[in-house]
């Protein structure tokens, strides 16, 4: 093996560790925020938390993915300690479909058949297959699906790289007395953390040590260690993203490490234990690919069987080692980590949208009822409400636009573009909410009241708002354009009822029925009123554009919209139900 050699070996590296990244970005993004949806509402059990996240390992080919992606969630608040462990072990188990796929490299038959088996021989067709989807398709989907085949494309062509790299020093006569250092279990365990914590790749230290095995060189009783130690080095990255984010958070990386440092120790002592007693006559005897991931997945499954049922201990010794130092935990608003899976970001942003529209409604419905029973105390909630409905579309903007920096599928694309028109009017919402509370304070500070004729009038276009306000918040939430729909004729309803309302008081201000002080309050009332009408007009027919692709005509989809039958229909059943006194 000379310079070259080792040029090449590293040349295939580079090659392994990018196209696993190519391939695991494109699975992720094609997942999108399915990830963390099902991370949220499977993980009630270690059991199930564990089939999942051997399931999104397998999905998107990257433990490391999910050992982040669960820091930042535990950050943001969103997940509980508790619910990570089985995630965490399962996400072990799930890397190990990797070392299996690798092993194929050691075909060796004359078959035609089981010569196809080998990666090496059809990841060109595979590489073909992506260049020409990534090259040739317009949708989004099937580029990912490109991109995915090229990523592993390359990753076998890295694999192959290291394998032939490395098959010279088979004849080395100093290479198998290099190797007898790896008889001692604790070095072999220490070159396998070292060399993955350096790479932080355990699939990549596995393939190297699979591209080694083909030499012949290498026996059971040296990969095992190495593979074990392995599981200890790919706890950096968990270490890493554990740096400057809450207590919370860094308990998840404490559970990873104690985790894999528990199980390589029990695997240990086990293993070499039993050696002492039963004397295994395989240790001496070469391993291949194949057995190299054999053992990767029989000491994954086994570790992962012994700690289970200790989940709960799991948890109190990360809770031991990472104390609190308040008793409210602060946890961070949309956190940077989550970038780094932006489906999962995407689908936290969502669910910040979903509770910015809900506080937007919410106030809004508080402020009406201050207008006939007023509450000092409810005044200050109403001005905290604003300043958090400020701090949403603050930070959720510029999330949002970070966001969309990095690689999303066309449906998160999507849910992004709603977002970042919306969020602006669930604020605006919020801000005539607190100028409806203004009113109410001046009603009550001045001693004043409406007529019982306005008071009815009010009461029938506070029901209307009631109702679009929630029609805009829950098709906002399902995205549903048939839902959005139901949204534009009661705009139209509430402008009548304010323009007939606004004539009305005329009438009684003529007659001496109202004065003029009274006038002003009503106008301004009902121009608010008016306004968040608007706003949720936006918000539906921003739904509706994403869903049926109207953004490029909106005022003529609106037009077409109003002209249309079942507009009529809805706008003259709207007017029935919303009928003045």
């Amino acid at each position: 093996m000379d310079i070259f050699s080792l040029f090449t070996l590293c040349g295939g590296l580079a090659f392994f560790l990018y196209g696993m990244t190519t391939m695991s970005k494109s699975l992720e993004k094609m997942a999108g925020g399915r990830l963390e949806r099902l991370l949220k509402r499977m993980t009630e059990s270690p059991v199930k938390g564990l089939l999942l996240g051997a399931g999104i390992t397998i999905a998107i080919q990257s433990s490391s993915a999910v050992t982040v992606m669960l820091v930042g969630l535990v950050n943001s608040g969103v997940m509980e300690l508790g619910q990570t462990i089985g995630v965490l072990m399962g996400s072990n188990i799930g890397t190990t479909l990797t070392a299996w796929i690798l092993s194929l490299t050691g075909i060796e038959s004359e078959s035609v058949l089981l010569n196809m088996l080998k990666p090496e021989n059809f990841s060109p067709l595979f590489a073909l297959a992506g260049i020409l989807l990534i090259m040739g398709s317009k949708r989004q989907r099937r580029r990912d699906i490109g991109r995915i085949l090229i990523g592993f494309a390359i990753l076998m062509s890295g694999m192959e790289m290291m394998k032939n790299s490395v098959s010279p020093l088979a004849e080395m006569p100093g290479f198998a007395d290099l190797l007898t250092a790896f008889n001692n279990p604790l070095l072999g365990v220490l070159v396998g953390a070292v060399f993955t914590g350096v790479i932080q790749s355990s699939a990549a230290s596995v393939g190297i040590l699979q591209a080694l095995a083909l030499t012949g060189s290498i026996t059971y009783g040296m990969a095992i260690p190495i593979i074990m130690g392995q599981n200890i080095g790919t706890c950096v990255t968990a270490l890493i993203s554990s740096i400057g984010v809450s207590r919370g958070a860094k308990r998840v990386s404490v559970i990873h490490v104690a985790f894999n440092v528990t199980g390589a120790l029990a695997g240990l002592i086990v293993f070499y234990g039993g050696d002492l007693v039963f004397h295994f006559a395989f240790l001496d005897t070469a391993v291949g690919a194949v057995g190299i991931a054999l053992c990767h997945t029989i000491f994954n499954v086994a570790t992962t069987a012994l700690l289970l049922p200790f989940s709960r201990q799991l948890e109190k010794l990360a809770r031991t080692a990472v104390k609190e130092t308040d008793k409210t935990q602060q946890v961070a608003f949309l956190d940077p980590l989550l970038l780094r899976t932006p489906g999962a970001a995407v689908s936290e942003c969502a669910a910040l949208t979903n509770e910015m529209g809900d506080l937007a409604r919410q106030s809004l419905i508080r402020s009406l009822g201050q207008l006939s029973r007023y509450d000092g105390e409810l005044e200050a909630e109403l001005l905290e409400n604003e300043d958090k409905l400020d701090t949403y579309e603050d930070r959720l903007s510029g999330y949002l636009v970070r966001i969309s920096q990095h690689g999303l599928s066309m449906e998160d694309i999507h849910t992004v573009s709603r977002m970042l028109h919306v969020i602006g009017d669930f604020e605006r919402i919020g801000d005539h909410a607190l100028n409806i509370q203004e009113s109410a304070r001046e009603l009550h500070e001045k001693g004043l009241s409406f007529s019982g004729a306005a008071e009815a009038e009010l009461r029938v276009l506070e029901r209307a708002l009631e109702d679009i306000l929630t029609v805009s918040v829950d098709c906002f939430r399902s995205d549903d354009p048939a839902a959005a729909k139901k949204v534009e004729p009661l705009e139209e309803t509430i402008d009548r009822l304010t323009d007939e309302i606004r004539d009305r008081h005329i009438r009684r201000l003529q007659s001496g029925e109202c004065t003029l002080q009274l006038g002003f309050i009503l106008n301004d009332l009902l121009t608010n009123l008016e306004r968040v009408s608007d706003h949720c007009s936006n918000i539906a027919v921003c739904v509706i554009e994403e869903r049926e692709d109207h953004g490029e005509q909106r005022h003529a989809y609106l037009h077409d919209f109003k002209a249309a039958g079942e507009f009529t229909a809805d706008l003259d059943k709207d007017l029935e139900r919303y009928k003045l006194p």
